[in-house]
Protein backbone atom coordinates (compact mmCIF):
# COMPACT_ATOMS: atom_id res chain seq x y z
CA UNK A 1 0.00 0.00 0.00
CA UNK A 2 1.36 3.47 -1.28
CA UNK A 3 1.89 6.07 1.94
CA UNK A 4 0.86 9.29 1.85
CA UNK A 5 4.11 10.57 0.53
CA UNK A 6 4.23 12.26 -2.70
CA UNK A 7 0.46 12.76 -2.79
CA UNK A 8 0.34 16.57 -3.42
CA UNK A 9 -1.29 19.19 -0.84
CA UNK A 10 -2.91 17.82 1.66
CA UNK A 11 -3.42 18.18 5.38
CA UNK A 12 -3.50 15.90 8.26
CA UNK A 13 -6.88 15.84 8.88
CA UNK A 14 -7.75 14.98 4.98
CA UNK A 15 -4.96 11.95 5.89
CA UNK A 16 -7.27 11.12 8.69
CA UNK A 17 -10.63 10.80 6.78
CA UNK A 18 -8.21 9.02 4.36
CA UNK A 19 -7.65 6.14 7.36
CA UNK A 20 -11.13 6.34 8.01
CA UNK A 21 -12.10 5.68 4.56
CA UNK A 22 -9.74 2.73 4.09
CA UNK A 23 -10.93 0.89 7.07
CA UNK A 24 -14.46 1.67 6.39
CA UNK A 25 -14.11 -0.26 2.69
CA UNK A 26 -11.55 -2.79 3.57
CA UNK A 27 -13.48 -3.89 6.10
CA UNK A 28 -16.31 -4.55 3.36
CA UNK A 29 -14.67 -5.77 0.85
CA UNK A 30 -10.71 -7.18 1.27
CA UNK A 31 -9.79 -5.96 -2.39
CA UNK A 32 -9.61 -2.31 -1.17
CA UNK A 33 -6.54 -3.10 0.68
CA UNK A 34 -4.82 -3.01 -3.24
CA UNK A 35 -5.40 0.41 -3.54
CA UNK A 36 -2.92 3.18 -2.68
CA UNK A 37 -4.07 6.61 0.03
CA UNK A 38 -3.65 8.28 -3.24
CA UNK A 39 -6.95 6.38 -4.82
CA UNK A 40 -8.76 6.36 -2.08
CA UNK A 41 -8.32 10.37 -1.58
CA UNK A 42 -9.36 10.74 -4.96
CA UNK A 43 -12.91 9.40 -3.88
CA UNK A 44 -13.05 11.59 -0.95
CA UNK A 45 -12.55 14.57 -2.54
CA UNK A 46 -15.44 13.66 -5.21
CA UNK A 47 -17.38 13.25 -2.39
CA UNK A 48 -16.66 16.51 -0.36
CA UNK A 49 -15.03 14.40 1.92
CA UNK A 50 -18.01 12.59 3.23
CA UNK A 51 -16.59 9.27 4.06
CA UNK A 52 -20.02 7.15 3.96
CA UNK A 53 -20.47 8.35 0.20
CA UNK A 54 -16.92 8.33 -0.48
CA UNK A 55 -17.24 4.69 0.76
CA UNK A 56 -20.41 3.58 -1.36
CA UNK A 57 -18.72 5.25 -4.60
CA UNK A 58 -15.60 3.52 -3.76
CA UNK A 59 -17.02 -0.23 -3.62
CA UNK A 60 -18.91 0.58 -6.43
CA UNK A 61 -16.11 1.09 -8.02
CA UNK A 62 -14.55 -2.15 -7.02
CA UNK A 63 -17.40 -4.21 -8.07
CA UNK A 64 -17.76 -2.35 -11.22
CA UNK A 65 -14.00 -2.82 -11.86
CA UNK A 66 -14.32 -6.67 -11.42
CA UNK A 67 -16.31 -6.78 -14.12
CA UNK A 68 -15.21 -4.75 -16.87
CA UNK A 69 -11.63 -5.72 -16.48
CA UNK A 70 -11.59 -9.13 -14.66
CA UNK A 71 -8.02 -9.65 -15.97
CA UNK A 72 -6.60 -5.72 -14.29
CA UNK A 73 -7.42 -3.90 -18.09
CA UNK A 74 -9.58 -4.00 -21.36
CA UNK A 75 -8.31 -6.76 -23.57
CA UNK A 76 -7.04 -5.06 -27.21
CA UNK A 77 -9.30 -7.11 -29.26
CA UNK A 78 -12.72 -6.42 -27.01
CA UNK A 79 -12.09 -2.83 -28.63
CA UNK A 80 -10.87 -3.43 -32.13
CA UNK A 81 -13.23 -1.41 -34.23
CA UNK A 82 -13.30 1.11 -31.94
CA UNK A 83 -9.10 1.59 -31.96
CA UNK A 84 -9.25 1.46 -35.95
CA UNK A 85 -10.96 4.50 -36.32
CA UNK A 86 -8.18 6.61 -33.97
CA UNK A 87 -10.70 8.88 -32.16
CA UNK A 88 -8.59 9.23 -29.71
CA UNK A 89 -4.63 9.35 -29.67
CA UNK A 90 -2.01 10.28 -27.24
CA UNK A 91 -0.16 13.53 -26.90
CA UNK A 92 2.87 14.62 -24.58
CA UNK A 93 2.46 16.63 -21.55
CA UNK A 94 1.25 20.64 -20.63
CA UNK A 95 3.33 22.56 -18.99
CA UNK A 96 2.91 20.89 -15.45
CA UNK A 97 4.04 17.17 -16.68
CA UNK A 98 0.55 15.87 -17.12
CA UNK A 99 0.05 13.77 -20.14
CA UNK A 100 -3.02 14.69 -22.37
CA UNK A 101 -4.79 12.82 -24.61
CA UNK A 102 -6.79 14.44 -27.52
CA UNK A 103 -9.84 13.05 -28.65
CA UNK A 104 -11.89 13.21 -32.25
CA UNK A 105 -15.41 13.41 -32.35
CA UNK A 106 -15.21 13.86 -35.54
CA UNK A 107 -14.56 10.20 -36.00
CA UNK A 108 -17.16 8.73 -33.90
CA UNK A 109 -20.18 7.95 -35.97
CA UNK A 110 -23.72 6.79 -34.16
CA UNK A 111 -24.99 4.81 -36.80
CA UNK A 112 -21.93 2.38 -36.61
CA UNK A 113 -21.45 2.53 -32.52
CA UNK A 114 -21.88 -0.64 -30.54
CA UNK A 115 -22.93 0.66 -26.75
CA UNK A 116 -20.90 -1.92 -25.02
CA UNK A 117 -17.89 -2.23 -27.03
CA UNK A 118 -18.01 1.65 -26.90
CA UNK A 119 -17.83 2.12 -22.99
CA UNK A 120 -15.02 -0.95 -23.25
CA UNK A 121 -13.57 1.62 -24.65
CA UNK A 122 -13.81 4.08 -22.94
CA UNK A 123 -12.20 2.14 -20.27
CA UNK A 124 -9.65 0.99 -22.30
CA UNK A 125 -8.55 4.55 -23.09
CA UNK A 126 -9.04 5.96 -19.42
CA UNK A 127 -6.54 3.26 -18.28
CA UNK A 128 -4.07 4.23 -20.85
CA UNK A 129 -3.75 8.14 -20.14
CA UNK A 130 -4.00 7.26 -16.25
CA UNK A 131 -0.86 4.80 -16.57
CA UNK A 132 1.01 7.65 -18.30
CA UNK A 133 0.23 9.71 -15.09
CA UNK A 134 3.62 10.74 -13.58
CA UNK A 135 4.77 10.14 -9.65
CA UNK A 136 4.11 13.46 -8.33
CA UNK A 137 0.87 14.06 -10.37
CA UNK A 138 -2.62 12.54 -10.11
CA UNK A 139 -4.48 14.21 -13.36
CA UNK A 140 -4.31 14.56 -16.90
CA UNK A 141 -5.38 17.45 -19.55
CA UNK A 142 -7.64 16.76 -22.53
CA UNK A 143 -7.82 18.32 -25.33
CA UNK A 144 -11.01 17.94 -27.80
CA UNK A 145 -10.87 19.12 -31.35
CA UNK A 146 -14.71 19.30 -32.74
CA UNK A 147 -12.94 20.55 -35.99
CA UNK A 148 -16.14 18.55 -38.39
CA UNK A 149 -18.68 17.67 -36.08
CA UNK A 150 -22.15 17.35 -38.03
CA UNK A 151 -25.25 15.42 -36.86
CA UNK A 152 -24.03 12.04 -38.25
CA UNK A 153 -21.49 12.38 -35.06
CA UNK A 154 -23.60 13.24 -32.56
CA UNK A 155 -24.08 10.69 -29.96
CA UNK A 156 -25.71 11.61 -26.61
CA UNK A 157 -25.80 8.63 -25.22
CA UNK A 158 -22.35 7.47 -25.85
CA UNK A 159 -21.27 11.10 -24.40
CA UNK A 160 -23.20 10.85 -21.15
CA UNK A 161 -22.12 7.19 -20.82
CA UNK A 162 -18.08 8.28 -21.44
CA UNK A 163 -18.74 11.13 -18.94
CA UNK A 164 -20.17 9.13 -16.14
CA UNK A 165 -17.74 6.35 -16.38
CA UNK A 166 -15.55 9.28 -16.33
CA UNK A 167 -17.10 10.82 -13.01
CA UNK A 168 -17.99 7.53 -10.96
CA UNK A 169 -14.97 5.34 -12.01
CA UNK A 170 -12.11 7.95 -12.78
CA UNK A 171 -12.87 11.07 -9.82
CA UNK A 172 -10.62 14.05 -10.29
CA UNK A 173 -8.42 12.38 -12.75
CA UNK A 174 -9.43 15.24 -15.12
CA UNK A 175 -7.22 17.81 -14.62
CA UNK A 176 -9.19 19.85 -18.02
CA UNK A 177 -10.76 19.31 -20.95
CA UNK A 178 -10.35 22.04 -22.98
CA UNK A 179 -12.97 21.93 -26.09
CA UNK A 180 -11.71 23.43 -29.51
CA UNK A 181 -13.35 24.19 -32.88
CA UNK A 182 -16.61 23.96 -31.63
CA UNK A 183 -19.22 24.69 -34.36
CA UNK A 184 -22.33 26.37 -33.03
CA UNK A 185 -24.35 23.42 -33.84
CA UNK A 186 -22.84 21.00 -31.15
CA UNK A 187 -23.94 23.33 -28.12
CA UNK A 188 -27.29 21.89 -28.86
CA UNK A 189 -26.05 18.83 -27.93
CA UNK A 190 -23.77 20.47 -24.62
CA UNK A 191 -27.30 21.70 -23.90
CA UNK A 192 -28.73 17.94 -23.59
CA UNK A 193 -25.08 16.77 -21.91
CA UNK A 194 -24.46 19.09 -19.62
CA UNK A 195 -26.75 18.27 -17.12
CA UNK A 196 -25.47 14.92 -16.37
CA UNK A 197 -22.00 16.58 -15.08
CA UNK A 198 -21.36 17.24 -11.83
CA UNK A 199 -20.40 20.29 -10.18
CA UNK A 200 -16.91 18.66 -9.70
CA UNK A 201 -16.36 18.49 -13.18
CA UNK A 202 -18.33 21.23 -15.02
CA UNK A 203 -15.79 24.04 -14.12
CA UNK A 204 -12.91 21.84 -15.94
CA UNK A 205 -14.48 21.87 -19.11
CA UNK A 206 -13.21 24.84 -21.20
CA UNK A 207 -14.78 26.00 -24.65
CA UNK A 208 -11.82 28.03 -26.55
CA UNK A 209 -12.74 30.70 -28.88
CA UNK A 210 -11.03 30.52 -32.28
CA UNK A 211 -9.36 33.39 -31.82
CA UNK A 212 -7.76 32.84 -28.48
CA UNK A 213 -6.65 29.38 -29.68
CA UNK A 214 -3.32 29.29 -30.00
CA UNK A 215 -2.91 31.90 -26.85
CA UNK A 216 -4.61 29.06 -24.89
CA UNK A 217 -2.72 26.72 -25.77
CA UNK A 218 0.45 27.51 -25.87
CA UNK A 219 -0.49 28.75 -22.45
CA UNK A 220 -1.30 24.82 -21.46
CA UNK A 221 1.40 22.86 -23.34
CA UNK A 222 5.00 23.82 -24.30
CA UNK A 223 5.52 24.15 -28.43
CA UNK A 224 8.28 21.13 -28.16
CA UNK A 225 5.06 19.23 -26.76
CA UNK A 226 2.32 20.74 -28.51
CA UNK A 227 1.03 18.11 -31.73
CA UNK A 228 2.19 18.82 -35.18
CA UNK A 229 -1.87 19.55 -36.45
CA UNK A 230 -2.48 22.43 -33.97
CA UNK A 231 1.85 24.13 -34.75
CA UNK A 232 3.92 22.05 -32.46
CA UNK A 233 6.11 19.39 -32.84
CA UNK A 234 5.34 16.56 -31.66
CA UNK A 235 3.51 13.73 -33.82
CA UNK A 236 0.23 12.30 -31.86
CA UNK A 237 0.52 8.63 -31.30
CA UNK A 238 -3.04 6.96 -31.90
CA UNK A 239 -3.81 4.69 -28.98
CA UNK A 240 -3.78 1.71 -31.04
CA UNK A 241 -0.15 1.97 -31.57
CA UNK A 242 0.09 2.84 -27.74
CA UNK A 243 1.66 -1.12 -26.88
CA UNK A 244 1.89 -1.22 -23.14
CA UNK A 245 -0.71 -2.60 -20.66
CA UNK A 246 -2.22 -0.07 -18.52
CA UNK A 247 -1.02 -0.84 -15.14
CA UNK A 248 -4.26 -2.26 -13.07
CA UNK A 249 -6.32 0.50 -11.39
Amino acid sequence: MASAAGGGAAGEGEWLKVAELRATVQAQDPHAKELDNLTLRRFLRARDHNVDKAAAMFLKFLQWRREVAPDGFVPEEQVRRELAQDKVCMGGVDRTGRPFLVGFPARHYSANRDMAEFKSFVVYFFDKICARIPRGQEKFLCVVDLKGWGYSNCDIRAYIAAIEIMQNYYPERLGKALMINVPYIFMKAWKMIYPFIDNNTRDKFVFVDNKSLQETLRREIDESQLPEFLGGKTPLIPLKDCAQQPESL
